[in-house]
This record gives structure tokens, sequence and C-alpha cells, in this order.
């Protein structure tokens, strides 16, 4: 998995609110209303900024020809391209009759999944913004208070984190899957069957057909964040992102 030993590829000094990475090995680094990407060689790309909506409160790279950001504070949501361009219109969840949405992500074929808070409950829609899946209330399906901070879709699967209960899984129809009692884990990514997580000083990974944690220790407790891709470790700090070899197991 990772080690303190790993060496480090390269630094990116930048103050930063959020940060996400694709996988090509490009990074995405969020200040307040605007956006930096950096190449795999941690060379300063592009930038993407619109005053209009605010801060960004998401972002997501899961496609690197696709790229959703979302304004909460406005309720909009953009799509840009591989060269930071808008792709299409604004979508304005509002419009859409969902005023208080919490969460928002990619899912495959352009398609997108919000997290409604008023409704309590996921709904999935289309390129076009027409929808196409929708789960109902959560709350009285799952018999549980909802509290999620984190959402995202991998392999035809939603990953819905809530902290304080656990992981809720959800098939690209929105019907409830499985819950993974993984508590107070406030972001993770998913690679096939193994979510990849970081909590305490430690780097965990969970296999969620075998039902295995492993966890090794990791001696710097000041990092936000952690994120893989293939090759390459990144690592989150308040003012800079640091690139590292990830080692294999």
């Amino acid at each position: 998995f990772v080690a303190d030993k790993n060496k480090t590829l390269y630094l990116i000094k930048q103050h930063l609110n959020l940060f996400t990475t694709d996988n090509l090995n490009n990074s995405y680094l969020v200040n307040g209303e605007e956006l930096i990407k950096y190449n795999p060689a941690g060379k300063q790309l592009l930038k993407y900024s619109n005053k209009r909506f605010g801060n960004i409160t998401t972002i997501d790279a899961t496609n690197a020809l696709k790229v959703l950001l979302y304004y909460k504070d406005f309720q909009q949501i953009v799509f840009i391209d591989n060269q930071l361009s808008q792709n299409g219109d604004m979508i304005s969840l509002e419009t859409l009759g969902y005023e208080q949405t919490d969460l928002v992500c990619s899912s495959f074929n352009n398609s997108f999944w919000i997290y409604n808070k008023q409704t309590v409950e996921l709904v999935r829609f289309n390129e076009n913004s027409q929808q196409i899946a929708k789960t109902g209330n959560l709350k009285q399906l799952l018999q549980a208070e909802l509290k999620p901070e984190f959402m995202l879709e991998s392999n035809s699967y939603l990953y819905l984190n809530c902290p304080d209960i656990g992981i809720y899984v959800f098939d690209m129809y929105g019907t409830f899957n499985k819950i993974i009692s993984l508590k107070n884990i406030h972001s993770f990514q998913v690679f096939d069957n193994v979510l990849y997580f970081y909590k305490e000083g430690k780097f965990c990974s969970y296999d969620t057909k075998a039902f295995e944690e492993k966890c090794m220790s990791y001696s710097d407790s000041l990092n936000k964040k952690i994120r893989i891709e293939k090759d390459r470790l990144f690592i989150q700090y308040s003012d800079s992102i640091v690139v590292m070899e990830n080692l294999p197991k």
C-alpha cells in the first residue's frame, strides 16, 4: 500500500479548500471560486473561475473529459472539459425542483446524482438533466436519520457516506444494496471492490467482498486528505499538495 519511505515526486504550493485527481494523474486544486489544474509533473496548466456563483463546494473528476463542479450556495452545477472550458449550460437544481441539495457527484454516461435534504432522497439525472432514477424518502426506507457528507459513484454503484452510521450503497436505479460499517470516515475512493481511506493517522483499505480491513500507520497527522491514482499518492495540506510514489504492497 503506502509507507513513510515513499519518494516525494513534487510539491505544489497553493492555498486550497478542496482538491481532487483524475486517472491520468492530473490534480485539481480549488481555492474559493478558482480551480487550477496541474499536469502529472506538477506544472500548472489551466485556471477556471465563475464569479457569479461564489465558491466551488464540490469537484468530481471521475471523468477527466467532463469534470463536475457544484456551487452549493446557488444550487448550480457546471461541467467543464479537459481544457477547463464550460461544457454545456449551467444546471440550476432549483429550476429542476430541488432547492436544498447538499451533495452532487458524477455518474456514468455523462449523468449525475444529487442528494436532496428536503426530500431526503437520491436522484439521478441524465446528460439532458432529465430524472432517470430516484430512491424515494431514505429516512423511511432505511429507518435512519441520515447526515451524509460525501458521495461518489464507482463500478455502477453509488456510495453515500454518513460518518456516524457507515456507507450506504445503491445501484444505478437507486435501489438500496447494502451498508458498509465503516464509521468516522470523511472521504474515500473505490477501486474494484476495495475502499481506500485515511483516518486517525492511518492509511486503510477495506475489501467489501472479503470484509477485510488493513491499515498502515502514517506519522504525519497534519494532512487533510489523501488520494491514490495508479502509482501516485496525493497528500493535501492547508497550503500545498505533496505528490509521492505509491509503493506496491
